[in-house]
């Protein structure tokens, strides 16, 4: 995968390894597998728990998907995705943790979670993203809207997450690459801002 990447470190307790990719992306259907697959193999190559790898590409593919489902591309036809992982080997999930971020050309709405029927297929995407991350919002501008969130992870070595802690997902019983043009994963919300006012939104 192309982009920018900042090379890992040996890390330990003191010096966690760390990991940061910036990549731009086609405005296509495909790009949600090429952004999973890229960040599943940093993950992997931090020794990140497999049950989390699992869950980070369900928010990668989720976010990713929303962007190319409700947004407009960036210039070129484009939609930007980056990471950052800071891994601390052995130490508590709390202590290692990965942001994800999405930036698309932006849309009339601002994307929030949607409560659809128990029998709609669609509109779960960003309800899956609030359960699956500690914490998740979205940054405007005149231009761009760029949707992040942020999950605790932990190495293989450590055990993974507190079974105290909300469930995780099951990735497979999701179909995260399907790009159905009739499923919202957005309710509209129109802003009232000044063009070049930024707006925030967050959990709901």
């Amino acid at each position: 995968m192309s982009g920018d990447n900042a090379a890992r470190d040996n890390g330990d307790l003191r010096n966690p390894l760390k990991v940061e990719r910036s990549v731009v992306l086609p405005y296509a259907p495909e790009s949600v597998t090429v952004a999973r697959q890229g960040l599943c193999t940093d993950l992997r190559a931090l020794d990140v728990c497999a049950d989390r790898v699992d869950d980070a590409a369900l928010v990668l593919s989720e976010l990713v998907s929303n962007a190319l489902r409700h947004a407009s591309p960036l210039p070129g036809h484009a939609v930007g995705v980056s990471w950052r992982v800071e891994v601390a080997p052995g130490a508590a999930p709390a202590d290692s943790w990965l942001e994800i971020s999405v930036r698309d050309g932006g849309s009339s709405t601002m994307p929030r979670v949607s409560r659809p029927s128990l029998s709609g297929l669609g509109g779960r995407g960003l309800s899956i993203v609030q359960m699956l991350a500690g914490r998740w919002g979205t940054e405007m501008d005149a231009t761009t809207t760029t949707v992040w969130a942020v999950l605790e992870v932990a190495t293989e070595g450590h055990g993974g997450l507190d079974p105290n802690d909300a469930g995780t997902v099951d990735a497979a019983a999701v179909d995260t690459g399907a790009l159905d043009a009739d499923a919202a994963d957005m309710v509209e919300l129109e802003l009232r801002i000044e063009r070049g006012e930024p707006a925030w939104s967050g959990p709901l």
